[in-house]
């Protein structure tokens, strides 16, 4: 749970994302899309420079299925995606319990926006960040490869060995994704570089 208010007052707090969707090791079969099975979140207090939220929410997919390669990636079965809840569910969740609609969001590159701006048309389902949907969004890789003056932008686990920081957790596990991008976040806050923390 998070340590501080969860209606978006807190002036201080950005919620990092990172999602986790169905994949094959190739092209999808015939009918299937990619789609979001989970949603890993880490609560950045950047005023007090800390981690204080770590939460993850299993979506059930809808038009595809947990491939072997899936699984062998992030950890996560058919069996625990059928135990999801659906991306309308996950969606009013991050609204009501994590402040989605008023807090500024960060991830990993731009895949994870794409990847809700998508799925909610797709689905129907109100996108849970507010519009536009880059409003409130900051790519961390950009600013990340920016602060660090590199002329290639680092993937997650590069970066943190380019930050001298340990990956904890299993990579291309949301919440634990979620809570290796904030610990980078705080890196470049500390270092001016993220916006607004200066």
């Amino acid at each position: 749970m998070d340590r501080r208010a969860t209606d978006g007052g807190h002036a201080g707090l950005l919620n990092v994302i990172d999602l986790e969707a169905t994949c094959w090791d190739g092209q999808p079969p015939p009918g299937e899309v990619s789609e979001i099975v989970e949603i890993g979140l880490a609560v950045v207090d950047l005023h007090a420079r800390e981690r204080v939220g770590r939460h993850r929410i299993l979506v059930r997919p809808t038009r595809s299925r947990v491939s072997a390669f899936c699984t062998e990636l992030t950890g996560i079965t058919q069996a625990e995606a059928d135990g999801g809840v659906s991306l309308a569910v996950a969606c009013d969740t991050l609204v009501r319990e994590h402040g989605a609609g008023a807090r500024p969001w960060a991830s990993w590159g731009d895949y994870d926006r794409k990847q809700f701006v998508r799925q909610c048309a797709a689905d129907g389902v109100p996108y849970p960040f507010g519009h536009p949907a880059e409003r409130a969004h900051t790519n961390a890789k950009a600013v990340f490869t920016e602060a660090h003056g590199l002329r290639r932008r680092p993937g997650m686990a590069q970066a943190l060995e380019i930050a001298g920081l340990p990956l904890t957790g299993r990579h291309h596990r949301g919440v634990d994704d979620a809570w290796n991008i904030a610990a980078l976040v705080l890196l470049l806050a500390d270092r001016g570089a993220w916006p607004g923390s200066c």
